[in-house]
């Protein structure tokens, strides 16, 4: 389980979330995409506006109704399974939930779970649930700074980052992983169009999900 984290909102740690898990399916892993901002959720809303999932993959199923059952997770490999945040949550439910998902989905299904943004509590719950966390940011420098507090928090919280993807950017200059204490996985360049429907965008996260698997066995973890 990843947690896919970073600094303030608007960073691109849902489009991330959905573009890596896309990629990750494409290499022909079930992969399940959580939604763990319970306060400001979108990831269910990107996923059914956008081409690539389409029926089961994009339906509203909520982490708490996933859990609910005790029953095994088994998405399909052909599009990651979406699950939204539930309409009334409160933060016990939160840990509650996402701890039930990390022992509801089966060892070779990788998860990843869209953050709250920054170092607030929120952002514990889904730190405290998963193995690794990944960072997201800009190359603003207040955004660096803020994904640099978060990656301290998740390393308290026991959840170190696997790696960085930085987003909005045409190169990533030397000196980002060292900030931030992890390996870049990746650069995903600017667009004015919808991001996953650009090929550019769709390459890069191909490229990011590649990195990431690299690292997750170095780790001995087996991702895709």
């Amino acid at each position: 389980m990843i947690a896919v984290a970073g600094g303030k909102g608007g960073s691109g740690k849902t489009t991330t979330t959905l573009g890596l898990s896309r990629a990750l399916s494409r290499r022909g892993a079930p992969v399940v995409a959580a939604d763990a901002d319970w306060d400001l959720p979108n990831l269910a809303r990107l996923a059914s506006a956008t081409d690539d999932d389409r029926g089961p993959a994009a339906d509203a199923t909520t982490v708490t109704e996933a859990v609910a059952g005790g029953e095994p997770i088994r998405p399909s490999r052909h599009a990651p399974a979406v699950l939204s945040a539930p309409e009334t949550p409160s933060e016990a439910d939160a840990e509650r939930a996402l701890a039930a998902l990390a022992t509801t989905v089966p060892d070779d299904v990788p998860t990843l779970l869209d953050c709250p943004a920054g170092a607030s509590p929120d952002a514990a719950a889904p730190l405290q649930a998963a193995d690794r966390c990944l960072l997201v940011t800009p190359l603003r420098r207040a955004a660096l700074r803020d994904t640099a507090k978060t990656a301290a928090l998740a390393r308290r919280l026991g959840c170190p980052p696997v790696g960085a993807v930085v987003v909005r950017a045409e190169s990533v200059p030397d000196g980002v992983g060292d900030l931030l204490g992890c390996p870049v996985l990746g650069g995903v360049p600017p667009t004015d169009a919808d991001p996953l429907s650009v090929p550019a965008v769709r390459s890069a996260y191909e490229e990011a999900a590649r990195r990431l698997v690299d690292e997750c066995e170095s780790e001995r973890w087996r991702v895709a």
